[in-house]
């Protein structure tokens, strides 16, 4: 990857990193290579492509253009997120064990807890906004502590800075979820970590219509060890998929800039409201993660979550299915606005009494706050709250 483009500002670097104009046409959009093989002119003698597993020019580009947004050198695509995060857990053996975020996506609890942890890999789940929680499930056989900040749904944030220094001590690796951030707002290879995960699915591709997972790292050892399980296990993104992420991230600047404003302007109207309890959103100056945000983020994301006055579940879902500009569906990060509820949607996997240990109530709305009018927005949870 060209050097040059750490020097580019995030909005040019959007644009213009990892991609160039096609060689044979000139095409400034990175073609779609609808290829399964590659015609060798000897055996073994190519053009640095084999098999669509392998390597594929369109998949190249996007790695080389998130590897560039994240400032790092390596990317590395996967079919799903959860497929790179299940690369990353293939790099244990059984008796290694794992530090995790206690408020976590549902699928990444589900994949550590019913598929890894049969096979031997031991994993604890702490509280991560006291490094002293951390350090105290240390041991000689913790292999990896797995951050997610800001957190899902609940918005806790995680001090990055902190937590890779005390994996720096210790010789343990530190990867990092930024999904909920996406790259314009934070760096988490810059703040000291090791891994960087995306589900590319959310604000990087960015139009709710790709499904696909990321590692970004600098080093050049674990990045061999992680392209070599890419293609050992076969999770690889198709050439559509990456062209459509390619064409995503050209707009994930202004795109980002919008949910944020946003959100906050939604925040705040939540916060005002006589039938809403507790507000998480960590751009509220009440939200006690509020100044750590404010520090190691340029900004505080599309994400709001919040919960009625009398915790009613049955009010909850009232509200939920009452909403029109809002749609009631999985995932988040695309332009329209999405409402979610957590507890039998995405984080349904997690054990009841689990997701309260952590604050996750049965009645906890999140919402994936658009880019349309904002006042469209506020209007609909008007009507739906009441």
């Amino acid at each position: 990857m060209d050097a040059n483009y750490f020097s580019m500002k995030f909005a040019t670097k959007a644009i213009h990193a990892g991609v160039e104009p096609d060689p044979t046409t000139g095409a400034i959009m990175t073609p779609i290579y609808q290829t399964s093989t590659y015609v060798q002119e000897s055996p073994g003698k190519h053009k640095g492509y084999e098999y669509s597993r392998t390597h594929n020019p369109t998949r190249t580009a996007l790695q080389n253009a998130l590897a560039a947004l994240e400032n790092g050198k390596h990317g590395i695509c996967y079919a799903s997120g959860l497929a790179a995060t299940d690369a990353v857990l293939k790099l244990f053996r059984p008796g290694d064990e794992i530090i995790a975020t206690n408020d976590i996506y549902g699928g990444t609890y589900r994949i550590m807890k019913k598929i890894y942890e049969p096979f031997g890999l031991v994993f604890h789940f702490v509280d991560m906004r006291d490094i002293k929680e951390i350090e105290k499930v240390i041991s000689e056989k913790t292999k990896m502590i797995w951050v997610e900040t800001p957190t899902n749904p609940l918005l806790k944030i995680i001090d990055i800075e902190a937590v890779t220094h005390v994996c720096k001590q210790k010789g343990i690796l530190s990867v990092v979820d930024n999904t909920f951030a996406s790259p314009y707002l934070q760096n988490p290879l810059d703040q000291g970590a090791d891994i960087v995960m995306h589900s590319v699915t959310k604000y990087l591709g960015g139009h709710s219509d790709t499904v696909m997972g990321a590692l970004i790292v600098n080093d050049d050892e674990l990045a061999k060890q992680l392209a070599f399980i890419q293609n050992a296990s076969g999770a690889v993104p198709g050439p559509q998929d990456c062209f459509l992420v390619l064409r995503g991230i050209k707009t994930l600047h202004i795109r980002m800039q919008r949910h944020c404003e946003n959100a906050k302007v939604v925040s705040m109207w939540l916060e005002d409201h006589p039938k809403v309890g507790k507000v998480y959103y960590p751009g509220l100056p009440s939200h006690e993660g509020h100044l750590l945000a404010t520090r190691q983020m340029r900004g505080y994301g599309g994400i709001v979550s919040f919960e009625l006055k009398g915790d009613n579940y049955e009010q909850a879902i009232r509200v939920m299915e009452s909403l029109e500009v809002f749609s009631l569906g999985e995932s988040l990060g695309g332009v329209e606005s999405l409402c979610t509820h957590p507890a039998s949607m995405t984080h349904a996997s997690i054990p009841k009494e689990e997701r309260e240990k952590t604050g996750l109530k049965d009645t906890l709305i999140r919402l994936s706050v658009g880019i349309e009018d904002v006042e469209d927005l506020i209007e609909d949870l008007a009507q739906a709250i009441g």
